[in-house]
């Protein structure tokens, strides 16, 4: 799939993890493991793998392998992040190439803005189930 008709979810890319996967790729990038995509909305997000993707722009190439995912995963937390990348003008993973930052940067600004989100929709859930 076109790599500028997938929506990204995540507002940074781990410069750590993306210097692994850019010497595997340097590799074999025929090898490039698929994507998962989902319909959210009337956007195709990704569900992972923005740092393969990023790898496969910083490459040149402007499609990636990508497989429909078909687990049943938080869809709220996704639109949440989603949402928060549209308010930040990033919309496709080209979008990312002045958020890759260092891993440790990237488990501050990332996983605690997730953790966060994760832990405020469980309290909301739990209240809105004690209302009913």
């Amino acid at each position: 799939m076109d790599l500028d008709k997938i929506q990204p979810s995540q507002l940074y890319i781990s410069s750590g993890k993306l210097k692994s996967i850019m010497k595997n790729f340097a590799s074999k990038p025929s090898l490039m493991e698929p994507i998962p995509i989902k319909k959210l909305g009337d956007r195709i997000i990704f569900v992972d793998g923005h740092t393969r993707a990023f790898a496969a722009l910083l490459h040149r190439f402007p499609k990636v392998p990508v497989y429909w995912e078909d687990e049943e995963l938080d869809w709220e937390e996704y639109e949440i992040c989603v949402g928060w990348c549209l308010e930040e003008g990033i919309g496709t993973i080209a979008d990312l190439k002045n958020r890759v930052v260092s891993h440790q940067e990237y488990k501050k600004l990332w996983y605690a803005r997730c953790a966060k989100m994760q832990k405020d929709l469980e309290t909301k859930r739990k209240q809105k189930e004690n209302k009913a």
